[in-house]
């Protein structure tokens, strides 16, 4: 054999192997346009619930997309609240004004620079009016007197810090995600829960000092972040006065 009859048949050997590596290319380039296309489709299929899409419109930001590490239990998308049913519906994650985002933010970091292994968990955020008028009339399940019932849940017709998107009730947890002991669980209707009334529970017996404590690890971060403790309600803190909130913010129906 000559050596172009060599060389014809090396193209004859090599001819098969040069096209299955095109078409293994072709088949991997389509593989990963197929991918890309169903990933697409995938996020398009994904609908935002209306009540999140209003809060979205109105110009308020998920929190956990500022700080993941926040974590999130939306009591009223549950039936672990007072009222005794899920009143958010598709409704689970927890949205504030842009201020108030980045203020719960660094009361994360506040809160993790002392303490490591501890994070806040957000248990209400913004609220839209229409569920203030359902946690208002479910006091009355409750036996509340009409001229208490504002020491709990503010009236509907005025409004909440939550139905501006200002306010924001949470918890702090550890390492395993369990809450810290603060005496009471949230939503919590008495003078145990009163921040105003802690050293008097303590003188009690009805409050231990470590109980206060949780509390004050929580409530320190976020006062200096910013937020102003509410004295009936140590989950419960406003980034703002109702009327500033109103005269800045648009409520949330």
């Amino acid at each position: 054999m000559n050596i172009f009859a060599a060389y014809r048949n090396d193209i004859h050997f090599f001819m098969p192997i040069k096209i299955t590596c095109s078409l293994l290319i072709s088949l991997f380039i389509s593989g990963q346009s197929f991918a890309q296309k169903a990933e697409k489709e995938s996020v398009r299929d994904v609908k935002i619930p209306a009540i999140e899409q209003k809060m979205i419109e109105q110009g308020l930001v998920d929190i956990q997309k500022l700080d993941p590490n926040i974590k999130v239990e939306l009591k009223y998308s549950t039936t672990d609240n007072f009222v005794g049913k899920d009143v958010y519906g598709d409704l689970n994650r927890a949205y504030l004004q842009p201020e108030m985002a980045k203020r719960l933010v660094k009361a994360n970091a506040l809160i993790r620079k002392n303490h490591p292994d501890y994070t806040l968990l957000v248990y209400d955020a913004a609220r839209p009016n229409s569920v203030q008028y359902a946690l208002w009339d479910a006091l009355d399940n409750l036996k509340i007197p009409a001229k208490n019932k504002k020491m709990y849940v503010a009236d509907p017709k005025i409004g909440s810090n939550h139905n501006f998107g200002c306010a924001v009730d949470l918890t702090v947890v550890d390492g395993k995600g369990k809450p810290l002991d603060m005496g009471t669980k949230y939503d919590f209707f008495g003078p145990l829960a009163y921040p105003r009334s802690e050293q008097e529970m303590l003188k009690k017996g009805k409050l231990t000092q470590q109980q206060i404590s949780n509390r004050q690890i929580l409530r320190t971060a976020m006062n200096q972040a910013g937020f102003k403790t509410n004295t009936t309600e140590w989950w419960h803190f406003d980034g703002m006065s109702k009327a500033q909130a109103r005269a800045k913010y648009g409520m949330i129906k």
